[in-house]
C-alpha cells in the first residue's frame, strides 16, 4: 500500500476529519491534502514523522508499514537498511534483479541464502 492510503486509511480509522487532524497534529490542511492525495511526499523530518504516526495510533507491524511507505514515497531507502552494512552490499545484485538483469545461479543461490540468514532467528544456545 502506498503511504498516502496507509496515511488516509489511519486517520479515517481514527474518525478524524483532515481539518480536526490537522489542527490536533500541528499540520497545515493543505499540505496534508495534497500528501493524502499521493501529490506531494510526506515529511522528511523524523520528529513530524512520529508525531503524526503517535496522532493516528500507529504501533508495531503498522508503525514500521507507515515509515518505510513514507520512505518509498520520497524515494528514499530506510534508514534501518542502509545502516546494516552486509545488506547494503547486497542491494546492487537486488537493483540488477529488479530491472530484469539475469544473475547466475550461484548469485542467485547466494542471495537468497543471506536473505534467509537475515530473517531466520538464531536458535538459543543449549544448556
Amino acid at each position: 500500500m502506498k503511504f498516502n492510503e496507509i496515511a488516509k486509511n489511519a486517520r479515517l480509522d481514527q474518525r478524524l476529519s483532515l481539518r480536526q487532524f490537522c489542527q490536533e497534529a500541528g499540520l497545515d490542511p493543505s499540505n496534508w491534502s495534497k500528501i493524502e492525495r499521493g501529490v506531494n511526499p510526506p515529511s522528511g523530518d523524523p520528529e513530524i514523522m512520529e508525531r503524526i504516526a503517535d496522532k493516528l495510533k500507529l504501533f508495531g507491524d503498522s508503525r514500521k508499514e507507515f515509515f518505510d511507505a513514507a520512505d518509498i514515497a520520497r524515494s528514499q531507502i530506510p534508514a534501518d537498511i542502509l545502516s546494516d552494512e552486509d545488506l547494503v552490499r547486497k542491494l546492487p545484485a537486488f537493483f540488477r534483479v529488479m530491472r530484469g538483469n539475469q544473475m547466475t545461479q550461484e548469485q542467485a543461490d547466494m542471495l537468497l541464502a543471506d536473505i534467509r540468514k537475515q530473517h531466520t532467528p538464531t536458535p538459543p544456545p543449549t544448556l
